[in-house]
């Protein structure tokens, strides 16, 4: 049984330490995993893809230095590096609190500065990061008509309240609102097809989502563009949700909202995203140890 803060060690690779851990969730077998590589410089970019590609999640996030509260990340899928990742940020914070001690910490990315913010929260870490500001451009039929072909869904399948968008968060995600629930029960679509026309305009992923309340919002996120058919969870796609529901006054803020994702995979995931009236969209989860489920509690009481 680990004791609170201690540095258990990680694999060692390219000079550096290799953690796995999975985010969004309270027990290892939920959640979306993500490996996190710690070192004091980071490997070229050739070596980061084959390390990710080997760790074989959907994303693997690298962090230099070794200390410190400003580092830089990046982040790269097993196919290509993916200019930002949430699930990846919070398993990173989370890992982070755990070797250096709780407080925020300032992740220098391909497209911004990432404030992280690290606490214990009921004998668990916790970690919040804030999004850089979102944004939106529309969901042109060039885009829209294709991906709902190749999905198998039809204009009847949307919620007219919540009109097809293509929302940034760090990174670009076309987000389509289904009218009922049973629409996302079933997803099968050709990945290549797909992965085409998300390259064509530079897609993170799909996201999918049925409004249960004002406040809770089911999601299944197709990521054919990182390898993988689908992602258990997703948070930078979050923030973006979140900063299009400010934006379009689909929702009033301040206010926190309840993604909950991964189900139909049999990884259950919970995202909570608090948006704030103005600026960037702060997405907050637990992470825990894929492998060694006790190295990041924070209370040495668990089981």
């Amino acid at each position: 049984m680990s004791v609170a803060g201690e540095r258990e060690p990680g694999e060692r690779v390219a000079g550096g330490e290799l953690f796995r851990l999975a985010a969004f969730t309270t027990t290892p077998d939920g959640g979306n995993p993500a490996g996190v590589w710690i070192g004091e410089a980071l490997p070229d970019a050739a070596t980061m893809l084959r390390i990710a590609g080997d760790v074989g999640f959907s994303e693997t996030a690298f962090i230099a230095p070794v200390s410190g509260k400003n580092r830089t990340v990046r982040y790269y899928s097993p196919a290509a590096e993916v200019p930002f990742c949430g699930h990846a940020t919070i398993a990173a914070g989370v890992l982070l609190g755990g070797r250096d001690g709780d407080g925020r910490y300032d992740l220098e990315s391909a497209v911004g500065s990432i404030a992280v913010e690290v606490r214990d929260r009921g004998g668990m870490r916790e970690a919040a990061l804030t999004s850089v500001p979102p944004r939106q451009k529309p969901a042109g039929d060039t885009l829209l008509a294709p991906t709902l072909q190749c999905l198998g869904w039809d204009a009847d399948d949307l919620d007219p309240q919540i009109p097809p968008v293509v929302a940034f968060a760090g990174s670009w995600h076309l987000v389509l609102a289904a009218r009922f629930a049973a629409r996302l029960d079933t997803l099968d679509y050709d990945f290549d097809t797909l992965r085409a026309i998300m390259l064509g305009d530079e897609l993170t992923t799909i996201q999918l989502v049925w409004r249960e309340n004002p406040t809770v919002f089911h999601s299944r996120n197709p990521f054919p563009v990182g390898g993988i058919v689908e992602d258990p969870a997703t948070g930078a796609a979050a923030a973006a949700l979140g900063g299009y529901l400010r934006d379009a006054g689909l929702i009033e803020p301040p206010v926190s909202i309840l993604i909950r994702q991964g189900e139909a995979m049999g990884r259950p995931s919970r995202i909570t995203v608090e948006i704030p009236a103005t600026g960037g969209i702060v997405v907050r989860g637990s992470a825990i140890p894929t492998d060694h489920p006790s190295m990041l509690r924070t209370s040495p009481l668990l089981p």
